[in-house]
């Protein structure tokens, strides 16, 4: 904890970079551990059908069973690593949240610039009139959503799988990281790509926070195989104060 806690004090511009183990301490599920996403299929299809382009167009009300069973959790709520974060962002610190999660949990924590690069399950739109429906909206759905004022389908505003990845957020991130002098890394297996990727692009040093290895711990200053909120909480207690 020390040398994350002298790290982001010497640093004048901090961009952290996050995956499914942020929220994992909220209670939202990661993808193939055995509460993850992959066991939520109950034996059916794997995840990465029931969440893919082709299983909306081909089995729409399968896609969004899934969806409103495993992917909104309207009670879910920020943990210490995302309080952290929006404290490091308040005090000037922290440039922006890079984040792979689609709960809302930055922000509802009170983070202000978070980069979504796979969209959030807090907004969905109408295919048809544009229109926009919230999560709960989604929830008092049933079968396919439909929109009251034009009829067609609303979906959630998440990349799923076989769709890319928004070119304009991707580029921003890539800014992001590319200018910051230290990229705090947490709750990811770094698998994932392309957004994985997008540690490659950090010219500055690289703290690296996860319960496990990544392939990527070789290129980090600094590794700590432990709980992150644990981690980032009590670092960022250490710098700005209990």
């Amino acid at each position: 904890m020390a040398g994350l806690v002298e790290l982001l004090r010497s640093s004048s511009w901090t961009v952290f970079f996050g995956g499914a183990g942020v929220s994992t301490e909220s209670g939202i599920p990661d993808f193939r551990s055995s509460a993850g996403l992959h066991a939520a299929s109950h034996g059916g299809p794997p995840h990465e059908y029931l969440l893919s382009h082709t299983c909306l167009v081909e089995d729409p009300v399968a896609f969004f069973d899934f969806h409103r069973r495993a992917l909104c959790h309207p009670t879910a709520k920020p943990n210490r690593a995302h309080r952290a974060l929006a404290r490091l962002e308040g005090a000037g610190r922290l440039g922006a949240v890079v984040t792979q999660n689609i709960d809302g949990l930055h922000q509802a924590a009170g983070s202000n610039e978070v980069l979504e690069l796979h969209g959030s399950a807090q907004r969905n739109t109408c295919l048809g009139c544009g229109a926009f429906r919230d999560m709960a909206w989604m929830l008092a759905t049933t079968g396919i959503p439909r929109c009251e004022a034009c009829g067609s389908m609303v979906r959630p505003e998440v990349v799923l799988y076989e769709e890319a990845l928004d070119e304009d957020v991707m580029t921003r991130a890539m800014r992001e990281i590319r200018q910051a002098d230290l990229l705090v890394v947490g709750g990811t297996s770094l698998n994932v790509h392309p957004a994985a990727g997008l540690v490659r692009f950090c010219e500055g040093r690289i703290a690296l926070v996860n319960r496990d290895e990544t392939p990527m711990d070789h290129l980090a200053d600094l590794v700590v195989h432990d709980s992150l909120g644990g981690v980032l909480g009590d670092a960022v207690d250490e710098l700005l104060g209990a």
